[in-house]
């Protein structure tokens, strides 16, 4: 059944004018807001519709038992009940009688069926694009299933691999665990080694550094050895040098000795050869004066005198 708003208009309506909307609910007597696309409004708000529809329901009695009596008083009590809102929906019908009230509703029905076919184009419209989008959806659903399934092929598959890596994971586990025991025991090892090592590198260091103390001591006595050597080389080489130069004057003044001597040596026998010269001379003059004949002198002997110079000669020799 449809309902209608009850008959009445505010006070000072112009005669002739549409009648003004007034909530359906009896006893309010609100005028309806302005229209608005769809569907025309038949409350003034949600608490007016609500108490509406509460007022209108009929009460359902309750259901008696199979195996007890009827109440009589019950019965009539629902038949009143239902009675009340029977009249209420009657008076309502009837007040929607009204000529000009049937003519705005007549009105606003046709608007609303124009409203209505707008809407139904409208939603044929939004239906095929509905249906687009459902088919694009189904796709897209299709897609998604297919996904799923793989990846809950995939899941099951890393799940598999899951299990077996956390198996592995779990024997990697124990083998590092030996591994690592090994290890330590293996380092233990190696440490007591390499601080063995430590101490014998620490007393080979230390006998190093003694040696280098040494050696540096060593090579400081060296150095003034050296330095002495040198010294000493100096002062041979210049004690040499003076031997060397007086050597060589004494050498000299030998040699010039020797000169002076083989000189002089020279001179008297230049000097001993010439008077030897001399004496042969003299002696091959006397020689020949005296083997010569004797020269007659003016007195006719034959005594004659020798040359005074080689008398002279034959004395002195």
């Amino acid at each position: 059944m449809t309902s209608n708003p009850p008959a009445g208009s505010p006070e000072g309506q112009v005669p002739g004018a549409p009648a003004a909307a007034i909530c359906k609910r009896p006893g309010c007597g609100n005028t309806l807001p302005a229209g608005e696309r769809g569907r025309a409004r038949q409350f003034c708000g949600d608490s007016c519709a609500r108490r509406y529809h509460n007022d209108a329901r009929v009460p359902v009695p309750a259901a008696a038992p199979a195996d007890s009596p009827a109440d009589p008083l019950a019965a009539l009590d629902t038949v009143i009940r239902q009675a009340a809102v029977l009249t209420r929906a009657a008076r309502e019908q009837a007040a929607s009688l009204d000529p000009a009230r049937v003519r705005a509703q007549i009105a606003e029905a046709e608007a609303a069926r124009r409203r209505a076919e707008a809407a139904a184009v409208t939603a044929e419209a939004r239906a095929a694009e509905a249906a687009a989008e459902t088919q694009a959806l189904a796709e897209a659903l299709d897609a998604a299933r297919q996904d799923t399934r793989a990846a809950q092929a995939a899941t099951a598959a890393a799940r598999l691999e899951a299990q077996n890596a956390t198996a592995a994971a779990g024997q990697a586990r124990r083998d590092a665990a030996t591994q690592i025991a090994a290890a330590q025991a293996g380092a233990a090892g190696q440490v007591a080694a390499v601080q063995a090592e430590a101490a014998r590198y620490a007393r080979e260091r230390d006998d190093a550094a003694e040696a280098a103390r040494r050696a540096d001591a060593e090579t400081i006595r060296a150095r003034q050895a050296e330095t002495d050597a040198r010294a000493e080389t100096d002062r041979v080489r210049a004690d040499a040098a003076r031997e060397r130069d007086a050597l060589r004057e004494q050498h000299h003044a030998q040699l010039d000795a020797i000169t002076a001597l083989t000189a002089a040596e020279r001179a008297r026998a230049e000097r001993a050869e010439q008077l030897l010269d001399t004496e042969r001379a003299d002696r091959r003059h006397l020689t020949t004066a005296l083997t010569a004949p004797p020269t007659p002198d003016g007195n006719g002997n034959g005594n004659g005198k020798l040359p005074r110079a080689a008398g002279g000669k034959a004395g002195q020799s």
